[in-house]
């Protein structure tokens, strides 16, 4: 437990060798050798998370940010110290990123547990960095200071502002549609990603960026900067100095990620049309802190906020221009009376106070008035039924219309496997008005839940110009994709979920307005077809037995039972017509 009593500087966290002035005497040693003094040995103890990594262009500018960090720590009386811990890029992990988010956050945890450290500086950037990161320190429970290391610059096809990943998406549609050749889309390849940094649309990245501001963990306005800006320097040596005053204040990470603190996270996931997977990640981050999610209360909260941020894939616009447009802070003054403006945050104030002395808004057209909103049915929708009992969702503000009210007939995949067997095959028996199920991609059965969910046009209908289909998986979907589509149906196939009793030729109901997602399947057809499922071999050795074990639904964030808070308190969101408020119903 971190409080007042305990040590600091270069007595905190002790090895142990029976005698703790040994122990000190014998850091010292070691830390003197490379060329410390005395003085800067009494002074408090940042630590900085390094993630640099040569496999992740996202963290690229990690060592600039360390830089400037520490500049702030030491213009502000302390002593930094960069550390490295595991650097997860989402193009650079296999299985996939997710497979490593919660092996992250304990190498984070354990090393804030491990080293005397007063106050931590998190570095995190590529989409499972930041959630890791949060996760980790949640746990761990000491002052911490998140810095996002910022979007990527825009690149230029053609005429035609690009930037990664909706027009990655975009440009491969293009490409398996055989609208494009092989040339064009080798030229596209070196144009999409401008610069190092995060993808410049509202993926993961973005997305966590801007909840991590929203939640007050994270300096106001350092959400935007992209990462080869002057700025994102500036911001970073804030973040350093202020890091000194967590630790001189001993304001650690519990009294800011609060219950108000997710509900501000939750409001502006939906007020920017972020990525779904922020709210599997936002459920991981909560858990750790006891509050787990209510899906029904984030949905309430979903129909009560409109779309504002005119932002890829939802609208038009890239981080740059949300950036040049006023930011976190700008989004956050048009739905102010929605927010919980007593939330502490680590600047020692609460969000109302900085809201009051945000920079005066401007006009401009990235941001829209409430009157005038992208979206104003909620950008995220949360789907029951007797093929999601447990919940599923839907990015409605990056769907087609037109498919939100559908009823088809399901063509079903196995798994990823099958669907890359499959998907481009002259001979699939599939029309437009089909619905494509894919299973067996959840957190335990693939391990690792991952983003498959944007299941491809099948290569007969792109050719025929179809440019969008109701899809259904168990999986995620990135951030940057758009398309009717829904995700994590819960229970996953791998865990007995009915989405594992799905057959070809049946008719699925999806309604966005009900909230709804049936399979035309009666329940006695549903118990016979579950006798005849064979279980899937699971691993057996490793992490990977480890994750497939331990790993949760969606719903619960993926993370592992083990690392989540066993006496869980208030759902989150709560502030919400209809939410529940008070301990959980069954809570040890």
């Amino acid at each position: 437990m971190f409080d007042e009593s305990t040590p600091t500087g270069m007595r905190s966290n002790l090895t142990s060798y029976g005698d703790t002035e040994f122990a000190l005497f014998l850091r010292k040693a070691f830390i003197k050798g490379a060329g410390y003094s005395d003085d800067a040995l009494d002074r408090p103890v940042i630590g900085i998370v390094d993630t640099e990594s040569g496999f992740n262009p996202c963290h690229g500018n990690v060592p600039q940010l360390i830089d400037a960090i520490k500049r702030g720590v030491m213009l502000s009386g302390g002593f930094p110290v960069s550390f490295p811990t595991i650097s997860v890029h989402e193009s650079f992990a296999h299985p996939t990123s997710m497979f490593l988010r919660n092996l992250m956050s304990m190498d984070t945890e354990e090393m804030l547990r491990a080293l005397p450290v007063d106050a931590v500086v998190l570095i995190g950037g590529c989409d499972k960095t930041v959630p890791a990161q949060l996760m980790g320190a949640a746990s761990a429970g000491k002052p911490a200071i998140q810095l996002v290391t910022g979007s990527m610059l825009t690149g230029s096809h053609r005429g035609r502002t690009v930037g990664a990943c909706t027009d990655c998406r975009f440009f491969w549609g293009k490409y398996r549609a055989e609208e494009i050749d092989d040339e064009e889309i080798a030229e596209v390849n070196g144009r999409l990603v401008g610069s190092v940094g995060t993808c410049s649309v509202a993926g993961t990245a973005s997305t966590m960026a801007a909840v991590s501001e929203a939640m007050g963990i994270a300096l106001p306005g350092s959400a935007t900067p992209p990462a080869v800006t002057a700025d994102r320097m500036r911001i970073a040596e804030e973040t350093g100095r202020r890091a000194v005053g967590l630790a001189t204040e001993r304001l650690t990470i519990d009294k800011i990620l609060t219950p108000a603190a997710f509900d501000n996270a939750f409001r502006v996931l939906l007020a920017m049309g972020g990525s779904t997977n922020a709210l599997v990640h936002l459920a991981a981050i909560a858990g750790r802190c006891g509050y787990p999610l209510d899906l029904d209360a984030f949905d309430r909260m979903g129909r009560e906020t409109p779309v504002l941020l005119d932002l890829k894939p939802s609208g038009d616009h890239y981080m740059e221009d949300f950036h040049r447009a006023g930011g976190v802070q700008r989004l956050m003054l048009e739905i102010r009376d929605q927010l919980e403006l007593d939330a502490l945050t680590v600047t020692g104030r609460t969000l109302g106070e900085e809201l009051d002395d945000a920079p005066a808004p401007f006009p401009q057209d990235v941001i829209r008035p409430r009157e005038d909103p992208i979206h104003s049915g909620g950008s995220i929708a949360v789907l029951r039924g007797n093929l999601a009992p447990a919940g599923s969702i839907i990015k409605q503000s990056a769907a087609t219309a037109a498919l939100l009210e559908h009823r088809g007939r399901a063509v079903v995949f196995e798994d990823a496997e099958d669907l890359a067997a499959r998907i481009d095959s002259d001979d699939l028996d599939v029309e437009a008005d089909d619905i494509l199920v894919l299973r067996n991609i959840g957190p335990v059965g693939y391990p690792g839940m991952p983003e498959a969910g944007y299941i491809p046009i099948p290569r007969k209908l792109a050719r025929a110009g179809v440019k969008d289909i109701v899809r259904i998986s168990d999986g995620r979907m990135s951030g940057t994709a758009a398309g009717t589509i829904v995700l994590h149906a819960s229970p996953e196939a791998a865990v007995g979920g009915p989405i594992a009793l799905v057959r070809t030729g049946d008719m699925i109901t999806l309604s966005v307005n009900d909230r709804t997602l049936r399979l035309e399947v009666s329940d006695d057809v549903l118990a016979t077809r579950a006798d005849e499922v064979v279980e899937r071999p699971k691993p057996r050795r490793g992490y990977a037995k480890l994750y497939a074990d331990e790993v949760t639904q969606a719903e619960e964030g993926c993370d592992f039972r083990f690392l989540q808070d066993p006496d869980p308190t208030t759902p989150v969101p709560g502030h919400v017509p209809g939410a529940v408020a008070g301990p959980v119903a069954g809570a040890n």
